[in-house]
């Protein structure tokens, strides 16, 4: 059953006409063409050891690739808000808690949550 929060179109019980936290910070109305979406980017701490960056870079010269001295790996994690849920404060502030909690270990990782412009979507690339 869904809670009243939810049934009213709201994303952790936030009241969806609160002014809303532009990309910058800045307060005022967010404006999008698609959904709004709240990314958070994990990786690990640079004091932590990158298994998976570290094979990564090795494997580099064996593909004819030069140039690169250094890799990191990390995770991507990309929240899309329901339509009538206003982003604002409340919302952006229960993200970072999720990812403090959920989304990222932060004994060992860093994270960074931020309002992505769904109008400057990258093109899909194509393997092969």
């Amino acid at each position: 059953m869904a809670t009243p929060a939810a049934a009213a179109g709201r994303l952790f019980g936030t009241a969806p006409n609160r002014p809303a936290i532009a990309a910058d910070g800045a307060a005022g109305p967010v404006v999008s063409a698609g959904v709004t979406r709240v990314v958070v980017d994990v990786m690990l701490k640079p004091e932590i050891l990158d298994p998976q960056g570290q094979a990564v870079l090795g494997a580099l010269p064996r593909l004819g690739v030069s140039g690169i001295v250094g890799v990191r790996q990390g995770k991507r994690f990309e929240l899309e808000l329901a339509d009538g849920v206003a982003l604002d404060g409340a919302v952006l502030a229960r993200v970072e808690h999720l990812a403090s909690t959920l989304l990222a270990n932060p004994v060992i990782e860093d994270y960074v949550v931020r309002v992505e412009d769904a109008s400057a979507e990258p093109s899909p690339s194509t393997a092969g």
